[in-house]
Parts: structure tokens; sequence; C-alpha cells
């Protein structure tokens, strides 16, 4: 039984609207600070795994496979709070970040790099607070940051 539009938008049912790949879309931000430390995706069991236990789980695309967050590194994401947008197709987890950082390369964030705004052709990303918090080469062996990347 489908739910209606003002059901999905103004009800307190879960309703989670996985896309035709059966996956979800989660925004990750430092609950302290409000940084935005990821964006990944969450298929049925991930979600239901992150509900549960209260730490990240998503769904790797490129490794077809679910996976922890901090599984290899140790870097726990310990849920606070979990919210859904308006139509319920994205997920919105604000996270204790737990160990120095939240990105594969070694960063706190993985949105390190600004897009310059007001300029054509070929643009030159420019760094933003892209100090490395953490070695990712002592975190994860090699094999196993490069399949993930």
């Amino acid at each position: 039984m489908s739910s209606s539009t003002h059901d999905i938008e103004e009800g307190l049912t879960f309703t989670p609207k996985f896309g035709a790949d059966g996956l979800i879309t989660a925004v990750v931000t430092d609950a302290a600070s409000g940084d935005v430390l990821m964006v990944a995706h969450m298929n049925a069991e991930a979600l239901a795994r992150t509900i549960e236990s209260g730490e990240a789980w998503y769904y790797s695309r490129s490794r077809q496979k679910l996976w922890k967050k901090g599984e290899s590194s140790g870097h726990v994401q310990r849920v606070i709070e979990a919210r859904v947008d308006c139509d319920q197709d994205a997920i919105w987890l604000k996270v204790d970040q737990q160990g120095a950082g939240a990105c594969h390369t070694g960063r706190r964030s993985c949105f390190y790099r600004a897009v310059p705004l007001g300029q054509k052709g070929a643009l030159r990303l420019e760094f933003r607070n892209a100090h490395k918090a953490f070695d990712p080469d002592a975190v994860y062996d090699a094999k196993a940051a490069t399949k993930s990347r």
C-alpha cells in the first residue's frame, strides 16, 4: 500500500524511499560543529543496522558491499540524530566522529576542496581545511584503501 504525498511529507510514519538501485543518499555532519563530513549511500540493511546499533553503516557502490564506518580505520561514527528529508529519499546523520577523521584520504571531512565561483572555462580546485588529520597508509592497508576509493 503506497502512502499519499501528504502522509509522506507531514506524517510520522518512517517510509524511506530507496532509488531504483536500492540505495538512499546519506549526508553526514559532525553533531557538534555542523561540518559536513561525508556523503554516502545506504541500502535497507545499512539503514536498519544504523538505526538499531546507533553506529553508522553504509553500502559501498564501488565494492558492492555493506560496511560499518570505522571497521578498518577505527574511526567509528556514533549517530546522535538521524533525520529524513521531506519526501523521505535522503537521510541526514548527525554523528560524533570517533578518531581523527571521516575521509579515507586522511582528512576530517571528505569536502576539503572548493570550486571557485564566478569563473569560466577550466576550473582549478582550491584546498580548504585540507590538512591531514591522520596517515591513511598507517590506518588502512594499501589494498583495502585502493578498493574503497
